[in-house]
């Protein structure tokens, strides 16, 4: 049995990062999760039946984001002050009132964990292993020591992306506002370009992230590729209830997502008996979509647990993004048994095979997304038994795959000391 030896580092938590710690704690690998806020359900029940109705489902709903349930043999340690202060101020509209964005205060967040980290977190390991954003200064003190970088990038390497969306603030300068990557400050930049340095190994869910720092320099012996898991468990194939075709996206509504091409594709086919649904907050300007009003029906941010009903209610999931590391949304709608249209952009070249669970296209393409949409809309047949092969796709492409992969990586990176 290994002796565990490699801190993961997470300010927020999410799915993948709670897989990657299980999977360094199912190998005897990991010591500990560092994290801001840890919730574990099992403990808090009584605590959340002490407080008012009206408050449990909301607290629930908001602990349950931060769920960590302490790995094999692994503690969880939290700093959760700093990050209930930030939710209060968000939540409260203090915010605001205040003139502090979302985005600055999360970069306080990341910031703040990343020097605790380095400052009391470090004696004993071999490996730290943590996220973009939150990794440099951690990086910087665990060099000095000795102790292995192992760097997660979720999503695309920010050169990639700001190429990418600065070309789209160009094309529609009413968008720019809402395209973060092309106004990132500097500081910010230099933070993520010091974090792919100084790591010695880089892990990505995409081949489309892999080549974003490939076109870097990074060299491709420093990144793995290993695709996410589809929660084949959680959601499940169900009988649509009606005969109206439907279009679904699910994701937050910004132009990075492609949004605004999918609503031009859709609002140009004009299909009877036939919705557009977008699930997500609107994260537009102000009254951008407007302009679509009655092309689409809008859901705002719903339950991860509603999603299914969502997913299993369409006949196409379609995720047009520009910029997008993985997309989970993607392998979702997969396991509840719907074929996708998603672009070259995401993890779909990784976990689609093009015509048979879906449709590859490229970014940007009104064209194609209009192709593929009326191809689906006018053979339900086929694209039930694109449906199921969707279904057993995902049922390959399972969470234990992705833990398996990343341990054995990991540790053959520890036996080798790091060097490639």
């Amino acid at each position: 049995m290994a002796i565990p030896s490699i801190s993961l580092v997470h300010p927020t938590g999410n799915p993948n990062s709670r897989e990657a710690a299980l999977a360094l704690g199912e190998a005897g690998l990991l010591r500990d999760v560092i994290t801001t806020i840890a919730y574990d359900p099992r403990r808090a029940t009584k605590a959340l039946a002490r407080l008012p109705q009206v408050l449990q489902s909301s607290i629930a709903g908001e602990l349950g984001r931060r769920t960590w349930l302490p790995p094999p043999r692994a503690t969880v340690r939290t700093h959760p002050y700093r990050e209930a202060f930030r939710v209060l101020l968000t939540r409260s509209g203090m915010a605001r009132r205040l003139g502090l964005n979302y985005q600055s205060l999360t970069d306080w967040i990341y910031a703040s964990l990343d020097r605790h980290v380095a400052q009391a977190h470090l004696n004993g390991l071999k490996a730290i292993y943590a996220y973009e954003d939150g990794a440099a200064t951690t990086f910087q003190a665990a060099k000095q020591q000795g102790i292995l970088c192992l760097y997660d990038l979720p999503i695309l390497f920010y050169q990639m992306s700001r190429q990418i969306q600065a070309e789209e603030a160009e094309r529609f300068p009413e968008l720019a506002s809402a395209l973060q990557a092309a106004q990132e400050p500097q500081w910010k930049l230099d933070r993520k370009e010091q974090e792919v340095q100084l790591a010695d190994h880089i892990f990505v869910a995409s081949s489309i992230t892999k080549q974003s720092l490939l076109s870097a320099g990074i060299e491709s012996a420093k990144v793995s590729v290993i695709p996410y898991g589809a929660p084949t468990a959680y959601f499940q194939p169900q009988a649509k209830t009606d005969r109206t075709f439907r279009a679904l996206f699910v994701g937050r509504l910004e132009p990075r997502k492609g949004i605004h091409y999918l609503l031009a594709a859709w609002k140009a086919l004009q299909l009877k008996d036939a919705e557009l649904v977008l699930v997500g907050i609107n994260a537009f300007p102000q009254g951008w979509l407007s302009q679509y009003e009655g092309d689409f029906r809008y859901v705002s941010s719903v339950p991860h647990a509603s999603l299914g009903e969502y997913y299993t209610s369409a006949n196409v999931l379609v995720f047009p993004s520009l910029v997008e590391g993985f997309g989970l949304v993607l392998l979702e709608a997969m396991a509840c048994g719907i074929p996708v249209i998603t672009t070259c952009n995401t993890a779909g070249p990784d976990i689609v095979e093009n015509n048979l669970e879906g449709f590859i296209i490229p970014i940007r393409d009104v064209a194609a997304l209009q192709e593929k949409l009326d191809w689906c809309y006018r053979h339900p047949l086929e694209l039930a038994e694109m449906g199921k092969a969707a279904r057993r796709k995902a049922e390959q492409l399972t969470w234990k795959s992705y833990r398996e992969s990343l341990a054995n990586q990991v540790q053959r990176i520890i036996n080798i000391g790091g060097k490639q």
